[in-house]
Parts: structure tokens; C-alpha cells; sequence
């Protein structure tokens, strides 16, 4: 599997990881993500493709602010 890091990829491919990542195959219409409250998933990883934070520190921003401090296994 190659490097999915900011330092080896291009904001091209850094698109197609989001999209290929984020395609569930169920469509937009049915994912809890926006209407509960997380946001757009696609804007949720623009820094990513952006080039200016990676996916880990993303995710962790993102547990961290919607766990709300939940033990969720």
C-alpha cells in the first residue's frame, strides 16, 4: 500500500484517497455524518487535501469534539 502522508502524495491523489475513503457505496442521502451534526464529510477533509493537516490528526479532531469525552468502543 503506498504512503497515503501529506509528503508523499499530491493534492490529486490526496482527492482520490478522501473519495475513494469517504464512498460507501449508499450514497450521501444516507450517511448519519451531516444531518447529526459532524458536518460535511467532504469539507471535514479539505486540510487534508490541502496539504495542511494529515487525515490522522483530522480523525483524532474530529473523535475528540464528537465523542465528547465518551469511552466509545
Amino acid at each position: 500500500m503506498k504512503s497515503i502522508l501529506i509528503k508523499d502524495t499530491t493534492k490529486e491523489e490526496r482527492e482520490q484517497i478522501v473519495k475513494s475513503s469517504l464512498d460507501c457505496g449508499g450514497g450521501c442521502e444516507n450517511c448519519s455524518s451531516c444531518w447529526l451534526g459532524g458536518g460535511n464529510p467532504w469539507s471535514i477533509y479539505q486540510d487534508y487535501i490541502d496539504g495542511k493537516k494529515e487525515i490522522r490528526e483530522i480523525n483524532m479532531e474530529y473523535m475528540g469534539k464528537y465523542r465528547q469525552d465518551r469511552q466509545i468502543l
